[in-house]
């Protein structure tokens, strides 16, 4: 099966006056159609630098960077926006709605830089929202939405345009631990629909409950790759 994201001896700098701090250093990441894959690591690991090499949201320093076979280094910045928007969902942490827009038209959004007609834009957004059963909120305003809520609309949105991926950073840390199994639900609800989900988080928990490939980073590294086989944790490379 092909990689829908491959890493290649990634490396992320940043240069602090005469100092380089090295984000993330020579990390490999293969990530297949259909998997369920959680990029693990304490505060300071590299987890936000990954997320977005990951997500395609940033140029590597060092290595390559493969989207379903293309190479995101040969892009320029809008043609990346562009295949971005249309392979890649995402949802956030602190759900980045935008608080003057309603739920149905955050959602419509995405599809509206992708040249969606605007009938379609928002019949699909209707139906996203009945989906994560918001039907009845789709006038309402983020901040007339519950944490939960939001966050269900975050999902709705990250699925507008049917990405193959959706990438999640951190997608329970704003929510209290019964809505974010809700959400977290929700993901695996995706997964066995065979879209490729990657969840970024400091939570083991969650990592080990729910995802089937896990990539531990430590400064910047990969420290190992654990893999679910058969209920139990197996270390396939560090």
């Amino acid at each position: 099966m092909s990689n829908v994201i491959e890493l290649k001896n990634v490396a992320k700098y940043y240069e602090m006056g005469e100092e380089i701090v090295k984000a993330l250093d020579k990390i490999n990441i293969k990530i297949k159609k259909g998997d369920f894959v959680a990029i693990m690591g304490p505060s300071g690991s590299g987890k936000s630098t990954g997320m977005n090499l990951i997500g395609s949201l940033d140029y590597s320093t060092k290595g390559e960077i493969y989207l379903e076979g293309e190479n995101i280094e040969d892009l320029t910045e809008s043609e990346l926006a562009q295949i971005r928007g249309k392979k890649i969902g995402f949802i956030f942490q602190s759900f980045n709605l935008i608080p003057t827009l309603t739920a149905l038209e955050n959602v419509m959004l995405p599809m509206t830089f992708q040249g969606v007609e605007k009938e379609e834009r928002v019949e699909k957004a209707k139906k996203l929202l009945k989906l994560v059963e918001l039907e009845d909120r789709i006038n309402h305003y983020p901040n007339q939405l519950s944490g939960g809520q939001q966050q269900r609309v975050a999902i709705a949105r990250s699925l507008a345009n049917d990405p193959e991926i959706i990438l999640a950073d951190e997608p329970t840390g704003n929510l209290d631990t019964k809505t974010g199994e809700i959400v977290i639900e929700f993901l695996e609800k995706l997964n066995k629909e065979n879209k490729t989900i990657i969840i970024i988080t400091h939570d083991p928990d969650l990592a080990k409950n729910h995802a089937n490939i896990i990539y531990w980073l430590k400064d910047g590294t990969i420290e190992k790759v654990t893999q679910k086989i058969k209920n139990s944790w197996k270390v396939i490379n560090s």
